[in-house]
Formats: C-alpha cells, sequence, structure tokens
C-alpha cells in the first residue's frame, strides 16, 4: 500500500432559483411565475476554469427539458405554474473526471402576501461543497487557476450562510442537551421504578413468609 497522502480538492458552490409571480396567470400556456435556476462559486471564483458545462434537466413537460450552459453565467430563465425537481449536471474539463449532479426543488409558492402578490422574490438556494478526490494533474492545474471574479448578476447570495451555519450548529448543541437531559430524566425514572420493583418484590415475599398460604407463588 502506498504512504502517499490522498489528495482531495473542494470548491463551495452555491445553487438554488430566484421566481417572481407574474401578476395574473398567463392565457396562452397557464404559466404564474417567471424564475431562474442557477449554479455560481461559493467564493465569487470563475468556475470556468474547471467546469466545462453546466447542465440544466427541467420538467419533461417543457418542449426543451435539456439546457446546457457553457460558461458563465450558469443559469437558465424560464416561467412555468407548477413546482419541479431540477437536476443541475456540473462536466468538468478533465473527461476522467466524474461528474456531479445536485437536485434542487423549484419553489414558485409561498404563504407570505409580498411573495404571493409578486412585490418580492422566492429565493431559495442551498450550499454545498464539490470534493475532488485525487484528481489528475490536470484537473489539479484547473482547479488551481485564480481567475478574478466577474459580475454576471447573481454572484451576491441572498442566503448568509454563515448566519445559518452558526444558527444550526447552535440549534443542534441546543438539541443535543434537551436530548441528553430527557435520557437522564429517563435513566432516573427506570432507576426509581426499579428500585420500587425490587422493593415490592421484597415486601411480597415477607408477606408469603409470615401467611400460611404465600400470596404469590
Amino acid at each position: 500500500m502506498s504512504d502517499c497522502p490522498r489528495l482531495s480538492l473542494v470548491k463551495p458552490v452555491v445553487f438554488g432559483s430566484v421566481s417572481r409571480y407574474l401578476g395574473k396567470k398567463r392565457e396562452e400556456d397557464g404559466h404564474t411565475h417567471s424564475w431562474t435556476a442557477y449554479i455560481k462559486s461559493y467564493l465569487n471564483e470563475d468556475m470556468s476554469a474547471y467546469v466545462k458545462r453546466v447542465q440544466f434537466k427541467l420538467h419533461d413537460s417543457y418542449t426543451i427539458p435539456v439546457r446546457t450552459v457553457h460558461k458563465p453565467p450558469y443559469e437558465i430563465t424560464e416561467t412555468g405554474w407548477g413546482e419541479f425537481e431540477l437536476q443541475v449536471k456540473l462536466t468538468f474539463m478533465d473527461p476522467s473526471e466524474k461528474s456531479v449532479t445536485l437536485y434542487h426543488l423549484v419553489k414558485l409558492f409561498h404563504p407570505s402576501p409580498d411573495l404571493i402578490q409578486g412585490r418580492k422574490p422566492l429565493v431559495s438556494e442551498h450550499y454545498d461543497e464539490i470534493i475532488f478526490h485525487d484528481p489528475s494533474r490536470y484537473m489539479v492545474d484547473c482547479l488551481s487557476i485564480e481567475k478574478p471574479a466577474v459580475s454576471h448578476g447573481l454572484y451576491r447570495h441572498e442566503t448568509d450562510f454563515v448566519a445559518l451555519k452558526d444558527s444550526t450548529y447552535s440549534n443542534i448543541v441546543t438539541t443535543k442537551k434537551k436530548v441528553r437531559a430527557e435520557i437522564n430524566r429517563l435513566k432516573e425514572h427506570l432507576k426509581t421504578t426499579q428500585e420500587k420493583l425490587t422493593q415490592l418484590k421484597a415486601d411480597v415475599e415477607d408477606m408469603n413468609a409470615q401467611c400460611e398460604f404465600p400470596i404469590i407463588q
């Protein structure tokens, strides 16, 4: 077995969609919302240094359900009337590097009055990390290229992922404490119940010893 350490490189990304109510149902096709789906670098890097193309797989009801984008911004804009799961497939510069597929629910509806009436867009985006395990020399070079960040409109994250991470961690810690406290309570309850059961058995044995006919055989 080789003692050489395995090389792993990580590229954080943000992907999601932004939708907005059109104001009314469109007569020709019944569409009610416009939406844009996208994937972008979390660190505002130019992903074209290592991404060859991004393929968006829409719902089969669209005339052209597969859309391919070869350069930033990696996004598509459409209209529709229903929510569906979108597939986002990334193909990399090195053909030997396995492609990565992400899944996202294109959301159109929300109970907020501002979103329902189209005064504000509905944003649904997620943070993820693409991990390259033992990439080729060529792929390492592609991943190491530091191309200056360029503005393509969607490079401002709508979600504060740092704050989201902190709040999620805080919620996990709080939940762990509650679970630990509940476990301790149940253990103490079990201990008390076992002690009562032991005492009950002892009382029954004493009563049996004092009676001519045992209460419990």
